[in-house]
């Protein structure tokens, strides 16, 4: 007989018992075969967030080789579908064909929609006309550069030389040269 052969018999075999063993078998090959079964992939993440940023902020925008609009921002967050967003704030220059400024518009924070070509300003919004002394203050304004028009529904304030005006609601060129007011209230100087 060899070293390495033993021979066994079943009666050799001694299992305390007999189907304690064989449930432990199947349990064992049960939990074998789930883990290989195929991991459940989850669906990429899309990313939302800017897709760049820059901070110290000039844009330059030119008619005909002439300045027409200056725009600063400390910081600018640009997304994938063309929207931009300036989140402490902007300052907008607008000048006329001559290179003087005509007006200016500043807000806290922005936001540039490129589908529908349209600016919205936040916060602490102000529109001065430097030329006639003019100046409008609100919380929120819209601001259109293909029609040159700004717009709110919402509380406005407007100084002029020698008044100021109070309403809700306002649309204007954006050099504030022709405005209206939706519900207008305050004193008003009426001429004779």
């Amino acid at each position: 007989p060899s070293l390495f052969m033993n021979n066994y018999t079943d009666t050799d075999l001694k299992i305390p018992n007999r189907k304690s063993y064989l449930v432990s078998l199947t349990v064992l090959l049960c939990i074998m075969l789930s883990s290989c079964t195929p991991e459940e992939h989850s669906k990429p993440m899309v990313y939302e967030g800017p897709l760049r940023e820059a901070e110290d902020i000039n844009m330059f925008y030119t008619e005909k080789n002439r300045m027409k609009i200056l725009l600063k921002a400390k910081k600018i967050n640009e997304f994938q579908n063309g929207d931009s967003e300036f989140p402490e704030g902007i300052f907008i220059e607008f000048y006329d064909d001559f290179g003087r400024i005509t007006s200016t518009l500043r807000a806290n924070s922005a936001y540039y929609f490129k589908a529908e070509n349209k600016w919205r300003g936040l916060g602490d919004v102000e529109v001065i006309n430097v030329e006639k002394k003019q100046q409008l203050n609100t919380e929120e304004l819209f601001w259109k550069p293909d029609t040159k028009k700004i717009y709110t529904d919402k509380f406005v304030t407007i100084k002029l030389e020698n008044e100021i005006l109070y309403g809700t609601g306002f649309d204007a060129d954006q050099d504030l040269a022709n405005y209206t007011m939706k519900n207008p209230e305050g004193e008003f100087e009426v001429e004779d």
